[in-house]
């Protein structure tokens, strides 16, 4: 790190002018990460005709957003993103970058990590300001960012930390960072820019552009129902319709459930789906692997039920029933109706 600290920024994707929540998410983070550093909190957004969108940038913590606005900057394309990102980088020096790991994320982050030199940690699902000490260089490095995600399959948690040049870069999984209260009263300061564009980085034109939503929206669900490969078979997912339904929640599943085919991506919870923290989180034949916990252990209650007692997914759930999925999920619909 160089003796000067620069500030902590967060990229912001935006889609006609909407900001998407995970960059909302990273403001928060980045302001819990600055207050520990004593710097600013700062964004970075880029498109067209933006003005009037971004005070709420503001409300979640932010000190300073550099408002870049070019035709050539929307729709999105990578090439003058990473161009203009770039350029910014090298005069602001900002300490640590955070981007969402979205589509968008993991196109552009990637392409400024290596124009720039720089470290990159990608899906992180933590981030904390700690010392880290060298012990074969013999050296200690003060306030570094400890990017800690999954690893070796998810069979691990590692703490991972960026000794290069700054900026540390990360992109950090939507959902898994917590929205604070916003302070609406809370101003800042907008610093427009229009960038200097190359022709090379306009050579990508979009003809077309299609779009559908989301089949499923998990992050503001209350009560989730989820089945995984212990399920059986895509008929036996009926049952986590109807317990759903009797509880007024919505269905999801773990990954092994989806790649079965039989539920679509969408309602995939964990490391490489969404992450949920519902008031009610049921896993229904579900092993629990440190993937799939790490995208609902967050949940206010836990119930697991599992014909495996030792299954890895008890070790989080706050009540566990040892049985036949086919046999407790009848039961436990019944029980709800009769008590309504």
């Amino acid at each position: 790190m160089s003796e000067k600290n620069g500030n902590v920024w967060v990229f912001i994707e935006q889609e006609g002018g909407k900001i998407a929540e995970v960059s909302l998410e990273l403001v928060c983070k980045g302001t819990e990460l600055a207050k520990k550093l004593g710097i600013k909190t700062e964004a970075v957004i880029l498109g067209n005709n933006l003005d009037g969108k971004i005070e709420t940038l503001f409300h979640y913590g932010c000190d300073t957003v550099y408002q870049v606005e070019d035709k050539a900057l929307e729709p999105f394309t990578v090439l003058p993103y990473a161009e203009t990102l770039v350029k910014m980088l090298m005069e602001h020096r900002p300490n640590i970058l955070l981007f969402g790991a979205t589509l968008k994320g993991r196109e552009l982050a990637p392409r400024v990590a290596s124009t720039m030199l720089a470290g990159l940690t990608a899906d992180c699902t933590d981030l904390q300001i700690d010392d880290f000490e060298d012990k074969i260089a013999k050296k200690m490095y003060k306030n570094k960012l400890m990017q800690i995600r999954p690893a070796f399959g998810g069979n691990i948690i590692a703490t991972i930390v960026n000794t290069w040049e700054d900026p540390q870069m990360v992109t950090v999984r939507e959902g898994v960072m917590k929205l604070s209260t916003p302070d609406t009263s809370k101003k800042g300061e907008i610093v427009k820019i229009k960038p200097e564009l190359s022709a090379e980085s306009k050579v990508m034109h979009v003809i077309e552009r299609v779009s559908a939503e989301k089949a499923v929206d998990l992050k503001k669900a209350q009560v989730i129902i989820a089945g995984g490969y212990g399920v059986g078979t895509k008929e036996n997912f009926k049952l986590i319709r109807q317990l759903a339904n009797a509880l007024g929640g919505e269905i999801a599943a773990s990954r092994a459930a989806v790649d079965a085919g039989w539920i679509n991506h969408d309602y995939q919870v964990g490391q490489t789906g969404v992450t949920v923290r519902p008031k009610l989180y049921i896993a229904c034949g579900i092993s629990g692997s440190i993937q799939h916990r790490a995208g609902m252990d967050q949940s206010s209650k836990i119930i697991a039920i599992n014909t495996d007692p030792e299954a890895p997914i008890f070790s989080v759930a706050h009540y566990g029933i040892v049985g036949n999925l086919n046999d407790v999920i009848p039961r436990m619909i019944k029980a709800f109706k009769a008590k309504a």
